[in-house]
């Protein structure tokens, strides 16, 4: 009658072991070796263009980025627009914009008005003139 004592483990580790062992004289063909060293190159290569080449992970951050700056900038450019196309609108339709246009850019005025141009001083330096010795 046989008695099943309770593994350790390294008896199953051990059976691994065995299924494995035929395979390792195989490797030490010149054609094994041969291929091993083609699919690490391979691998080495693949990951070379993941990390560093064109097409890699930085460049397509970078170019996502890039992207996000285009289209605020189109937002803003858009925004800018509508602002430029109601102006257009306003001056096509009414003479009030026309008139305040002209007495801004121009300095035009009505007869019998009298033209005053305020000029601001610059603000005063706020730190006492230095000293001579």
């Amino acid at each position: 009658m046989r008695v099943a004592l309770p593994s350790s483990g390294f008896d199953g580790w051990r059976a691994g072991v065995a299924h494995v062992h035929p395979l390792l004289p195989k490797l030490k063909t010149p054609s094994m070796r041969l291929l091993i060293l083609v699919l690490i190159l391979l691998l080495a290569g693949l990951q070379f263009r993941l990390w560093v080449g064109e097409g890699s992970l930085a460049e397509v951050h970078g170019l996502k980025s890039e992207i996000a700056a285009q289209e605020e900038e189109l937002i803003r450019l858009r925004a800018r627009n509508q602002e430029l196309q109601a102006e257009v609108m306003d001056l096509r339709e009414g003479v009030e914009a026309l008139e305040e246009r002209a007495r801004r850019d121009l300095g035009m005025i009505k007869p019998g008005e009298i033209f005053i141009q305020v000029i601001e001083r610059k603000a005063q330096q706020t730190t006492p003139p230095e000293v001579k010795r």
